[in-house]
């Protein structure tokens, strides 16, 4: 009897320390649900983050372009006053 309640108390404890370190089926399917919505969020923030540089890249493009514009139209406007000051002075 004394053999016995020292197996018991030896025991319980090592049996309830391994009952809490397993994993149940509910937490197992609770850690894969877990792991593959941060994969597919991290495959969300990487879509995010190729199409902003895509955008970003174009305003780049953009921004060159009315940069481009703006040289033009301004030597074009300083055309046009070069030739109607040049029109007043024939006068």
């Amino acid at each position: 009897m004394k053999v016995l309640r020292t197996l018991m108390v030896a025991v319980l404890p090592l049996a309830l320390a391994a009952g809490c370190t397993t994993l149940q089926g509910e937490d197992k399917a609770m850690l894969e649900k877990s792991s593959k919505d941060s994969a597919d969020a991290k495959a969300a923030a990487q879509q995010a983050a190729d199409a902003a540089n895509r955008a970003a890249a174009a305003a780049q493009q953009a921004a060159a372009a009315a940069q481009n514009a703006a040289n033009e139209a301004k030597q074009a406007g300083d055309k046009a006053d070069r030739v109607f000051q040049r029109g007043l002075r024939k006068r």
